[in-house]
């Protein structure tokens, strides 16, 4: 038997998946409630607001899938930048990857709190 886990967790590399999936998860439910919104205040650039929250939705399921392989991290923050870019189509999508950069970095940080550099 090896020594004490210093997280005191039975299983960290689960516990860390399962931090990434569910912030992803909470962003998804977050971006799916600004479209209705932003059907009736983006104004001329409604159309491609919307399609840019679709598929930043589209990336966060598919990246709380694929929580085992260590890109997806990587991937999670790349997707909180196109959110802040998507910016430039309506200042919403940049207060939620403001909102969703920050709670990604801490969920970054957590992880490497558990699992090491």
């Amino acid at each position: 038997m090896t020594g004490p886990r210093p997280s005191g967790l039975k299983n960290p590399q689960a516990a860390v998946r399962g931090l990434g999936a569910g912030t992803l998860v909470l962003e998804v439910v977050v971006l799916l409630l600004t479209i209705a919104p932003l059907a009736v205040i983006a104004g001329d650039r409604k159309g491609p607001a919307i399609i840019a929250v679709l598929v930043a939705t589209v990336l966060a399921i598919v990246l709380a899938g694929m929580m085992k392989r260590d890109w997806a991290w990587t991937a999670g923050a790349v997707l909180q930048g196109l959110l802040l870019l998507g910016g430039f189509l309506h200042w919403t999508l940049a207060a939620v990857g403001v909102i969703f950069g920050l709670t990604w970095a801490y969920a970054m940080h957590v992880r490497r709190t558990i699992l090491g550099p």
